[in-house]
């Protein structure tokens, strides 16, 4: 790998050789044999292929709700799967992976394994891990979760260099696979080069094509929300649609782009429209026809009230917003937020809430010129983004997504990668819309630069102080304590 990489499909050569080595790097890779994943993935009835469900959904007009989860052993790992499809009336599920796999430090996966299943036996159980650890359970493990539910399953987890945990998902029978190079780069590391990233992501693309290939049907899903602090939609959906160009030109059919609710229900609707408008529009100009695109709201990702009767409020606006956004599907936060990991019955009451909402809004369509007039602020600015980028690239997606980044083109605010820029800050407006307070280098029109000045200078106006980053500060905590915009008197 070197800064020379490019968005063309791998070679069989160039995949198969970096498989041997992906599959030597911990014992379960012995584990993997693509014709038994294949043949697995073949033996699944349609309403536990995650893509099949959710193509179905979109056409239908309907919102799927799914919970985030996973605990360490498999038997404590399907009992939750299982209350969770039962009790909390999940439509998807997932399988949260531990820390320890994300930063691929297995050994230490082993022990906490060991722990756990010491504690299990003498009747001291304590979790040392904080998610699944599929990669030690490997492809057995895996199938032993798919083969306990009767709803698809998707792998979440937050990690740089993921292409064994994909190996062993994907034959374990998962048929859906979170992250990407960017939106699992900058969020989540410091010091990994965006360019070693986006190259490992090739390869989990071109795995995931080539069980395409082989009639297996697996939906991949950008991490939407990036840092989940006041992303402004543009900065999201363009990286979420480079990542769905890239992974396309590896063969992927199948791709779930996300975005984080920001809380302004008319730049939330507008924001998921937008999203699946422009991720349609740049995979046909570049000649991908023939991708099945669906989307997904993720509930507010920020500081949540430490009340359960208000974090429920929280859930509840989260699930408006997807019902009347027409997100194929929502990720559903608990009540338990604030406090930290939720218990099983948490999870169960957040996801109730969340369909409770979701079914009586299904009917209704948010419409009008303030959604229109948003959605095309969203559309402009993206397309300035992205442009900009192919521009860098020289027609080429990862040379241009890097460049991007390089440069601040694409800034993701709060981003601890070394490779971010770090200079554009947002704020929200007088009716708490994201803004955009320091421009950094977004090569927006000037047009653009005055829209955004003018809201935010008319907040400063109503709120008596100036437009500065205390507004940005204030936004952050304003959920946690009771609001949406964070003025001066919530200090």
């Amino acid at each position: 790998m070197n800064n020379e990489i490019k968005n063309v499909k791998w070679s069989d050569d160039l995949f198969y050789k970096t498989q041997k080595e992906v599959l030597a790097t911990w014992e379960t890779g012995k584990g993997v044999d693509f014709q038994k994943g294949v043949d697995f993935h073949k033996s699944l009835p349609d309403d536990r292929v995650f893509s099949k469900k959710l193509n179905k959904a979109k056409a239908e007009g309907r919102t799927l709700i799914q919970p985030r989860a996973g605990v360490g052993l498999i038997e404590n790992h399907i009992k939750l799967m299982q209350h969770l499809e039962k009790e909390g009336e999940a439509d998807l599920l997932p399988t949260t992976i531990d820390s320890y796999t994300r930063q691929n430090q297995y050994e230490n996966c082993a022990e906490g394994i060991r722990r756990e299943k010491e504690g299990m036996a003498n009747g001291n159980f304590h979790p040392f891990l904080n998610g699944f650890p599929a990669v030690n359970h490997g492809v057995e493990g895996c199938r032993e979760v798919v083969n306990s539910v009767n709803v698809p399953l998707q792998i979440r987890h937050g990690t740089p260099d993921a292409r064994l945990l994909a190996e062993i998902a994907l034959c374990g029978g998962y048929t859906s696979y979170e992250g990407g190079g960017i939106s699992y780069n900058i969020p989540y590391a410091k010091s990994i080069p965006i360019e070693q990233t986006m190259y490992d992501w090739q390869y989990i693309d071109r795995l995931t094509g080539i069980y395409e290939d082989a009639g297996v049907m697996i939906n991949r899903e950008p991490y939407g929300p990036l840092t989940g602090t006041l992303v402004p939609p543009c900065i999201s959906h363009a990286v979420a649609i480079i990542e769905a160009l890239v992974a396309a030109e590896q063969g992927v059919k199948n791709i779930t782009v996300g975005y984080g609710q920001l809380g302004n229900l008319i730049q939330d609707v507008a924001a998921i429209r937008s999203l699946d408008k422009l991720t349609n529009e740049y995979l046909q100009k570049f000649g991908y026809t023939d991708v099945n695109v669906t989307t997904v709201l993720h509930q507010w990702m920020g500081g949540f009230p430490a009340d359960e009767a208000k974090a429920f409020g929280v859930i509840g606006w989260g699930s408006a917003a997807a019902a009347l956004s027409k997100a194929t599907k929502v990720i559903v936060k608990s009540p338990h937020e604030a406090a930290g990991v939720p218990t099983a019955e948490a999870n169960a009451a957040g996801l109730r809430c969340t369909k409770q909402v979701v079914t009586m809004l299904s009917e209704q369509v948010v419409t009008g010129s303030r959604v229109d007039k948003e959605e095309a602020i969203i559309v402009e600015e993206t397309r300035c983004i992205l442009d900009k980028c192919i521009i860098l690239g020289k027609g080429d997606w990862c040379q241009g997504a890097i460049a991007g980044i390089n440069s601040g083109v694409i800034d993701i605010p709060f981003g601890p990668a070394k490779c971010n820029a770090g200079l554009m800050l947002p704020a929200r407006d007088l009716d708490g819309a994201v803004r955009i307070l320091n421009m950094g280098n977004l090569p927006f029109t000037e047009n653009l630069k005055t829209f955004h000045a003018d809201k935010l200078q008319k907040r400063a106006k109503e709120e008596k102080r100036e437009v500065s980053f205390q507004m940005t500060v204030d936004d952050v905590f304003a959920v946690g304590l009771g609001h949406l915009v964070g003025k001066p008197d919530l200090r």
